[in-house]
């Protein structure tokens, strides 16, 4: 009998080990540093509308010149909260309800946007000019359709 509780317990602990063994790998592949995700994303980009070496290299050097000026179009988090729950309000004390913003706050959310919306636009012009007319106008068709369905990140935009 002493040995089967050994064993069960010998098994609970090798188990419990291997589960944190898995959480802190998968913790590790997520963490990405800024440069990583701006080289993926140049390197999806290149491969997705045929872009050259050179224009490969001009591509990586504008999206790390605008890397920290547009947020969410480069990758990363976009401006959520840190510990809010993706699609919620954080679900806190107020029962999830979105917290009312002080005139301050609304202020500095509007000269962020537009901040934003100067970068993209400028960022355009320079894209336009690296790529070919016709690498250009597939990227914005690709841009307008995942604007249309809401900006989602899926499967059918990592091809």
């Amino acid at each position: 009998m002493r040995k089967v509780i050994l064993a069960i317990v010998a098994v609970m602990t090798m188990t419990a080990a291997q589960a944190q063994d898995g959480n802190r790998q998968r913790g590790e592949r997520r963490q990405f540093d800024r440069t990583e995700m701006v080289k993926q994303r140049t390197d999806n980009v290149a491969k997705k509308y045929g872009l050259t070496q050179e224009q490969t290299d001009k591509l990586l050097e504008l999206n790390t010149k605008y890397a920290d000026k547009m947020g969410g179009r480069m990758g990363g988090q976009r401006g959520r909260r840190p510990g809010a729950r993706p699609g919620g309000f954080g679900g806190g004390q107020n029962g999830g309800q979105r917290p009312e913003l002080t005139e301050e706050q609304k202020q500095q959310m509007e000269a962020a946007r537009k901040e934003r919306e100067e970068a993209m636009k400028q960022y355009d012009e320079e894209l336009q000019k690296i790529m070919t007319p016709e690498q250009y106008e597939a990227y914005k068709a690709d841009e307008a359709k995942r604007r249309q369905e809401g900006g989602r990140r899926g499967g059918s935009r990592r091809n």
